[in-house]
């Protein structure tokens, strides 16, 4: 036994009787006055020394044991127990940043900002409703696992929808809801086995999927794109051994041109005699806003080699972290295998409310008035442009939701993207598409985001910068 603890309690305090008897043990304890093998005062004496209940030192008792502390030896008592090895304390070291090519998080998109939808007209109030009747119903729902794949009220949705939309014929057994694009692009190289081929990709072309590509080992051929898309000749030209070809056939990423219909029936003729997969980047694809949108090049492939990747990221909302992919029916148990174990579908609340969108026809009509609003802001944006626009750069609008400024001399985009933001613009410098030495240099104006009420100022300072 140890001489009578002395312990001073506050019976006033907002802390508890347990709480202020642990924290005097335990300091006694780490600094050594408790030593090691020591045995406590049972319950009892300690509770009768300190005029408090028993129950209040058995309470404090068990937060020394859980905190490995002390042990408890049942009839025996409660003894100190050998010390852990102290933590170790690493310096702190550098910041980690995201890839500079990365979205902006957590904050409203600023004027020009690329990849981000119209933040003014989202359907705020009706998207709540949806959320709050999805987070109910996924409330009552069993207590199961949910179905890696994605819930069958979704996959349904989106089947029917690729088929009017983009004149893609699939089940919704064909249909895999993924963390994005990004968990998307992750599935079908898992399921597929990819690391290690070789892979075409568009030149210029999206940097995080270069990435992407690189970092899971494969071996990334940069392509070049003409008016008509991808020059197929070029790529069998240049990686002949090619097992992947990644492509953003509907409006490429980022100078808009949607790829002809020969550049399309070449691409699947070298997929089916190479033995090749192609995976369509839908990007911008249903955001047509001259014509009607080209069919998805997937709704072509006779011989199973497409894969179509969509998301909701640009037509509802990023925060979702929502998107699919569609696969060949020779692929579906391969899918299968990699969602279950290594990347299952995300949440089902956000599943159930964007199934409900869809359902009740609200998607397509968003898409309706995003598009009417969009061909609005980018007609505005052009307008404004041309007016004051300097010497030496030339204004092109082919992608559905950028405008691009062209440079015809040497001027460091990304210096110029650097400086915008200190005006609280976003452009997006051109060069950094590019994967060799850029064939151009400008600057991409997102025109999601553009307001009428401002555009006039938040043009005279880019303009400004261009001039300096």
């Amino acid at each position: 036994m140890v001489r009578p603890l002395s312990i001073a309690i506050d019976r006033s305090a907002v802390r508890s009787l347990a709480d202020q008897i642990y924290a005097a043990l335990a300091t006694a304890i780490r600094d050594g006055r408790l030593p090691v093998a020591t045995r406590l005062p049972s319950w009892r004496d300690l509770a009768s020394q300190l005029g408090v209940a028993r129950g209040t030192i058995r309470v404090a008792y068990e937060r020394l044991i859980d905190e490995q502390l002390a042990v408890g030896r049942g009839a025996a008592g409660t003894w100190v127990a050998h010390p852990l090895a102290p933590p170790v304390v690493h310096a702190p070291g550098p910041a980690v940043e995201l890839p500079a090519f990365f979205p902006a998080t957590d904050r409203p998109p600023r004027p020009f900002e690329l990849g981000v939808p119209a933040h003014d007209a989202f359907p705020a109030k009706q998207w709540s409703r949806i959320m709050a009747r999805a987070a109910r119903t996924t409330a009552a729902a069993p207590l199961s696992y949910a179905d890696p794949r994605g819930c069958s009220d979704l996959r349904r949705e989106i089947a029917a929808y690729l088929s009017i939309a983009r004149g893609l014929s699939c089940t919704a057994a064909q249909v895999f809801v993924t963390n994005g694009y990004a968990g998307a692009l992750g599935l079908a190289i898992h399921a597929l086995r990819l690391s290690g081929v070789a892979a075409w990709m568009e030149e210029p072309g999206f940097a995080l999927t270069r990435t992407a590509l690189t970092t899971a080992g494969i071996t990334v051929t940069a392509v070049p794109v003409d008016d008509e898309g991808l020059e197929v000749a070029t790529g069998v030209r240049l990686a002949p051994r090619a097992r992947l070809a990644v492509v953003t056939p509907g409006q490429q990423a980022p100078l808009g041109m949607t790829l002809s219909l020969p550049r399309r029936v070449a691409l699947l003729a070298w997929a089916e005699q190479a033995g090749a997969w192609v995976i369509e980047d839908d990007y911008l694809g249903e955001l047509q806003l001259k014509g009607r949108a080209a069919p998805a090049l997937a709704s072509l492939d006779r011989k199973g080699r497409v894969l179509h990747i969509g998301s909701f990221s640009k037509t509802i909302t990023p925060s979702l972290r929502l998107g699919f992919i569609v696969v060949p029916p020779n692929a579906i148990s391969k899918f299968t295998v990699a969602a279950a174990c290594l990347a299952p579908a995300s949440a089902v609340a956000g599943q159930h409310a964007v199934a409900d969108f869809m359902a009740h026809g609200h998607f397509l009509r968003h898409l309706r008035r995003m598009r009417r609003l969009y061909g609005s802001r980018r007609e505005l944006l052009q307008k404004t442009l041309i007016a004051t626009l300097p010497r030496g750069v030339a204004i092109a609008a082919h992608g559905a939701l950028a405008v691009q400024l062209i440079f015809n001399h040497k001027k460091d985009d990304t210096k110029l993207a650097r400086q915008a933001l200190a005006l609280g613009l976003a452009p997006h410098p051109l060069s950094v598409w590019y994967a060799a030495r850029p064939v151009n240099r400008g600057l991409l104006l997102g025109v999601t985001n553009v307001s009428e009420r401002h555009v006039a100022d938040d043009c005279a300072g880019l303009i400004s910068l261009l001039r300096s």
